[in-house]
């Protein structure tokens, strides 16, 4: 059995995000000035954070935004960082490039809610889900095999209330990974962890703050119990410490 958490937090801003324009996979901004900036403020707050593992989507926004945040973390020095493309943000499809806004009146127009709406050419909402279900596999087995040892003491799920502090949750944990990722992606990801994964919510957290856009640079943690058996690696336990802190910028 092994307890670890994950941390995922969103790239910074973009133009493109400033103007509020759908970037989605076929348009790989960079940061803009504000993002850096975003990106850095990230860095210095989770500076003192112990990572063992790190993973970041394929896409340039999210990619710099991981860099500046494992610069400021002496933890990360000479970690691997595995760029996976299954963390890319959503494709809008026809939607891509055009406002945001312009992709709720299509879904408005279509009687459904923008949340859950697919424009024309995108990816639905459960093709993400299998995205992220996959991650976490691949993600479960990589932590297992990299922190894993035949005799090891076993690590229960931490208890406690939040002190507010950039660690929260992870002291006592053997593990940690940080997944820097997309805002659509990450929304969906908060609504599969507690809807389908049931994961319950700390006090003071409801849905609304689960289907709320996490701002650029905000911060989600979580804490898994995984266990290995014969026939593979099954979840076992999973607790929500915080969802989209974003006290840092």
């Amino acid at each position: 059995m092994l307890t670890f958490g994950i941390t995922i937090v969103r790239h910074g801003e973009t133009e493109w995000n400033k103007k509020g324009l759908l970037q989605g996979q076929a348009i790989d901004s960079s940061l803009s000035e504000i993002g850096m900036q975003q990106a850095e403020a990230a860095g210095k707050y989770l500076k003192d954070v112990k990572f063992t593992n790190v993973f970041v989507s394929d896409m340039a926004r999210a990619r710099q935004t991981c860099e500046a945040i494992v610069k400021h973390n002496s933890s990360c020095s000479g970690l691997e960082i595995v760029t996976d493309p299954s963390l890319k943000e959503r494709s809008f499809g026809s939607a891509e490039g055009g406002l945001v806004v312009d992709m709720k009146n299509m879904a408005t127009a279509a009687g459904q809610s923008w949340l859950d709406f697919t424009p024309p050419g995108g990816e639905t909402i459960e093709q993400m889900k299998t995205r992220i279900k996959e991650f976490l596999e691949h993600l479960f087995q990589r932590m297992v095999a990299d922190h894993c040892r035949p005799g090891q003491r076993e690590t229960g799920m931490p208890e406690g209330a939040l002190a507010g502090k950039p660690d929260d949750g992870t002291r006592d944990v053997p593990a940690h990974a940080l997944v820097v990722s997309h805002g659509a992606l990450i929304r969906v990801a908060m609504r599969y962890l507690v809807d389908e994964l049931k994961c319950p919510l700390p006090q003071g957290l409801d849905m609304s703050h689960v289907i709320a856009l996490c701002p650029n640079t905000g911060i989600c943690r979580f804490i898994f119990t995984v266990t290995k058996r014969d026939a593979g690696i099954t979840l076992s336990a999973i607790r929500c410490v915080f969802i989209n802190r974003c006290e840092h910028i």
